[in-house]
């Protein structure tokens, strides 16, 4: 058997081999993506993003248990910093769920995020892809969490949870962040800590101006990860707000919006890739440099002469 074939047969290792192939960016990974899309579209995603130290692990750990209980099968994405020495994820998945790495139907994947921005590693959505074509009922991707604006999360999961505690300020700072423009569920976790009402209660009222009657509710959930409270709360509002974008024909619109921008994706990295290889290799970008800064060309002349010779290049 080929690895595909293994692949489509259940292999956990061929699954781990595909996904590396495609973090990894070689040689045709595209071709194998192109193999699997046909067999994608069954997994529902759900993106877990906040402040360090917020407990999305955590939350993500007991939230898998719990699907796994109801008999789903679960692939979990965690992505984390890139360590300088490998290049490679920062933090293992083993060490933050090991309670789960022998569950049946788990699957767990660490992404270093390699300087990608937006809190998501640069392949996160292709490996997501794998894991729906593998079987998998739910994807749970995990933002690395660095406290910038983590919006990538929107553009590759179909719900989004922001998880916030006490420690992390008030819902003002939440606001600044932009967390408020991408979450559809909010969790306070570690609620048993000084401050957590009081965050509710600002999120509540922040949120009350925007809802509307007939829309979503932006629901606010208590938890307290570690101690197993407020985990089923959670999922019950995940499922629910499943349930109404399906209903609401927002699902298929969202998916939709998903594969234009993977599509510009896909052709942006495409146009870098001829310029990287076909057209930057041939010019002496010193000696260009040196024209412009000597005032004998400009920048911007230079990019139109690039860009004609991609069409030359191309046209060949």
């Amino acid at each position: 058997m080929n690895i595909l074939e293994r692949f489509y047969n259940g292999d956990r290792m061929a699954l781990s081999k595909i996904i590396s192939f495609v973090e990894n960016q070689s040689a045709d990974y595209r071709k194998v993506l192109a193999r699997l899309y046909p067999k994608t579209g069954k997994a529902y995603r759900v993106g877990f993003t906040g402040p360090p130290g917020a407990g999305k692990s955590t939350m993500v750990d007991k939230l898998t248990a719990l699907l796994v209980n109801g008999q789903k099968s679960v692939g979990i994405i965690a992505v984390d910093p890139t360590s300088p020495f490998t290049g490679g994820a920062l933090l293992g998945d083993r060490i933050r769920m090991q309670d789960l790495t022998n569950r049946e139907g788990v699957f767990i994947r660490s992404m270093a995020t390699r300087g990608s921005y937006g809190g998501l590693a640069t392949t996160t959505k292709e490996v997501s892809l794998v894991m729906d074509a593998f079987g998998k009922d739910y994807v749970l991707i995990e933002t690395v969490g660095v406290g910038q604006v983590e919006l990538d999360v929107v553009n590759a999961c179909d719900t989004t949870v922001v998880i916030l505690v006490p420690e992390s300020g008030d819902s003002v700072q939440a606001m600044k962040a932009g967390l408020m423009e991408i979450a559809d569920v909010f969790v306070v976790n570690k609620s048993d800590r000084e401050g957590a009402r009081r965050i509710v209660t600002e999120l509540e009222m922040i949120l009350d101006i925007r809802r509307k009657q007939g829309e979503w509710e932006y629901p606010v959930v208590s938890a307290e990860a570690v101690n197993n409270k407020g985990i089923d709360v959670l999922l019950s509002k995940i499922l629910q707000h499943r349930k109404f974008i399906m209903e609401h024909h927002h699902f298929e619109r969202h998916r939709k919006e998903q594969i234009k921008a993977e599509i510009k994706k896909i052709v942006e990295m495409k146009i870098r890739d001829i310029v990287g290889e076909k057209v930057l290799v041939s010019l002496d970008l010193d000696e260009v440099t040196e024209r412009v800064f000597q005032g004998q060309d400009d920048p911007y002349s230079v990019g139109e002469k690039i860009m004609s010779r991609i069409s030359i290049t191309n046209s060949g």
